[in-house]
């Protein structure tokens, strides 16, 4: 069973940014892509975007026309998602999960979930 932790959520008023945070435990996060997926009341497991293992590969699913951006520290054991100019629509709790094999949007072939971070975004 692998576990992972995410961290950095927070309420932030529009136009605001966030850093969030995903810890391995217990595992080495560098064979491992990472996805990051949102749950909102519009969607229950939107993909937002995913990093391969080595860090040179990113795909951004959701429109976030650039606000976003994932990185990764193999050293630290962590993948982290850079969230700026959030809007309202950004509200909902972000889960970070790793696949063995490249990147894929479909919730369905992440096997091992953190219990999310809640991000709120309002005035």
């Amino acid at each position: 069973q692998l576990q992972v932790v995410e961290s950095g959520g927070g309420l932030v008023q529009p136009g605001g940014s966030l850093r969030l945070s995903c810890e391995a435990v217990g595992f080495t996060l560098e064979n491992y892509a990472i996805g990051w997926f949102r749950h909102s009341p519009r969607e229950e497991r939107e993909p937002v975007s995913c990093i391969g293992s080595s860090g040179r590969w990113i795909v951004y699913f959701a429109a976030l026309k650039g606000r976003f951006t994932m990185s990764r520290d193999n050293a630290k054991n962590t993948a982290y998602l850079q969230m700026n100019s959030l809007t309202p629509d950004d509200t909902g709790t972000y889960y970070c999960a790793p696949r063995i094999q490249f990147c894929t949007d479909s919730p369905a072939n992440y096997p091992y979930w953190g219990q999310g971070t809640q991000v709120s975004v309002s005035s």
